[in-house]
């Protein structure tokens, strides 16, 4: 029986990896059924805990959270010749495995301009090290009558630390973090606020 139940958690967040044109029909059926789809991307190369936080709190945000993963080619082009650490199949397998993703779509370009113009996302969601007017498909999100959210990040906690701390061979010490959970309206850094008119217009326009 707990073999049979490990066979089918497996199954079942396998099935969260699917193509951009699979991502899109979910995010068809989420609208239609009136539940709000949240989007986020990254490299995820090394899962930590700043990482899992951050996708909880992007998940906090709606009913559906979609990650786009960034491909091997594009991680070696934004990060150098030495990463990704692990490939594309495993980042996005390890995320999957997670209860806060719902969606896991791999996309090769440097960045999610496209992705987000595919999936029309109601809140689109980065760390608040991105500051406003520089986040990737903001504008194509507003334009929908959604929301741009910026939360709050892990301090002292990135792939690129526990990288720079393994291979300086500073052993297994703990890299200190200084975060506490916090009630999700400290978490969120800053959003746009919602428009009025936003569901109306998004109604007209299946018309």
């Amino acid at each position: 029986m707990a073999n049979r139940n490990r066979h089918r958690a497996g199954a079942a967040s396998r099935q969260k990896l699917v193509s951009l044109r699979a991502a899109a029909a979910r995010r068809g059926s989420a609208r239609r059924a009136r539940k709000r789809v949240v989007f986020t991307n990254g490299c995820f190369d090394l899962l930590h805990a700043g990482h899992v936080e951050y996708l909880e709190q992007a998940r906090r945000q709606g009913d559906l959270l979609i990650v786009g993963l960034n491909s091997d080619a594009s991680v070696r082009r934004l990060k150098g010749a030495d990463r990704p650490l692990q490939p594309a199949r495993d980042r996005a397998r390890v995320l999957a495995g997670l209860e806060a993703v719902d969606l896991v779509v791999v996309f090769g370009e440097d960045t999610p301009a496209k992705i987000v113009r595919a999936l029309r996302p109601d809140i689109l969601v980065k760390g608040a090290d991105w500051k406003p007017g520089t986040i990737v498909g903001a504008d194509t999100v507003e334009q929908d009558g959604g929301r741009v959210v910026r939360v709050r990040l892990m301090p002292g906690i990135s792939t690129s630390a526990i990288v720079s701390r393994i291979r300086g061979g500073a052993g297994a010490a703990a890299i200190p973090l200084a975060f506490e959970t916090a009630p999700l309206r400290r978490d969120v850094v800053s959003a746009t606020p919602k428009p009025v008119r936003a569901a109306a217009r998004r109604k007209g326009r299946r018309r």
